[in-house]
């Protein structure tokens, strides 16, 4: 059974009937929206090692959420200690992990017991109920975003969680221009350092430069189908259910294996011009012929990727989005560390110094 699976009967078997029966006048909604590979659908036997469980968050109105006392304590006393062969008790490791085991704190049932500003601030760094500014959008992680998107609601009773996951499905359409025009032009920057670098017998450079476009390639893909890229660990297997997932694999493993930059250009060729008539496809800009040619007088078969990212740029209408700081993009497009992109602290610290 899938985590998600699990969460969901998990409420209505055992969480549902409980509250019903306790608190026949709340007003609640359950989701599993959070992290996890569960949420994202990924979840496998090897999964199950830790933060692996029945669980999900009970989001509260805020009038309810001054006394939650004693609905975790009905939950603690009352919920089975297992369901459908899982424990439903975890126990605190010291690095900081969950572990779903039948020796598990009796009182630690899996079930948070939040609300809806409450969750979405400390996840998000804001509340959506709100409203979402551009300066938001930029800050929030996209593996974050995607978890939102992934997950399930079982129930919706406040009637917000369903109308908050519908305002998170995808970037304003100056926005999402504007995040193009950003992972063109970091595209942009290397297109021409595979052949360089190869040139002077750094095979070991040019194969770096490769992988590195690679990954801004696959970005872009995602972006282009609208769709938000998970973290690292799940970066491959999210790409892989992609429409280019036919099409661009193949070509990136080349990328990866090529002995030579010669044959590795070749291979990036073929994936610049996929993605060039993919961009053309969206008609968000006046068609960009797709093709590459040599970088300046030197011999390095490049698509020029400036004019993607010219084109984007010039069909942003939005004065708040034109007002952005040129070839910077969102927090997640120019910082890679984990520790960043997991704290929507840093992430928010990091828009107001770059977009204030």
């Amino acid at each position: 059974m899938k985590g998600l699976q699990l969460a969901s009967a998990y409420y209505h078997q055992a969480v549902r009937p409980l509250l019903d029966d306790h608190f026949p006048s709340l007003a609640y909604s359950t989701a599993r929206l959070g992290s996890g590979f569960d949420v994202l659908g990924f979840d496998d036997q090897v999964s199950r090692d830790h933060d692996w469980g029945p669980k999900f968050d009970l989001f509260l109105a805020p009038s309810d959420a001054q006394h939650p006392e004693a609905i975790d304590k009905r939950l603690a006393d009352h919920l089975p200690q297992m369901f459908e062969g899982y424990s439903t008790r975890y126990r605190l490791n010291t690095d900081g992990t969950h572990d779903f085991s039948p020796d598990g704190d009796p009182s630690l049932h899996g079930i948070n017991i939040t609300t809806v500003p409450a969750w979405f601030s400390e996840y998000l760094g804001a509340n959506p109920g709100d409203g979402v500014t551009i300066r938001d959008w930029l800050s929030f992680a996209p593996q974050k975003l995607r978890t939102i998107a992934s997950g399930d609601c079982f129930h919706d009773g406040l009637g917000t969680i369903t109308q908050i996951r519908h305002k998170l499905d995808w970037y304003p359409h100056d926005l999402w221009l504007y995040l193009m025009t950003n992972q063109w032009r970091k595209v942009d920057q290397e297109e021409p350092f595979v052949g360089r670098t190869g040139d002077v017998g750094d095979e070991l450079g040019s194969r770096l430069v490769g992988a590195r476009l690679v990954r801004e390639l696959m970005t872009l893909a995602f972006l282009v189908e609208r769709q938000f890229p998970p973290y690292t660990k799940w970066f491959g297997t999210a790409f892989a259910q992609l429409k280019f997932a036919d099409e661009l694999p193949p070509l990136f493993k080349a990328i990866t294996e090529s002995q030579d930059w010669n044959t590795r250009e070749g291979h990036l060729t073929d994936a610049y011009l996929i993605l060039g008539r993919t961009h053309n496809a969206l008609d968000i800009t006046p068609e960009i012929e797709p093709g590459v040619s040599p970088f300046h007088s030197r011999p390095y078969l490049v698509p020029h990727s400036e004019r993607f990212v010219f084109a984007l740029h010039k069909a942003i209408t939005s004065d708040q989005v034109l007002a952005l700081p040129r070839h910077t993009g969102a927090v997640w497009q120019f910082a890679d560390s984990t520790d960043i992109l997991s704290s929507a602290d840093r992430c928010r610290q990091l828009a107001q110094a770059l977009y204030a």
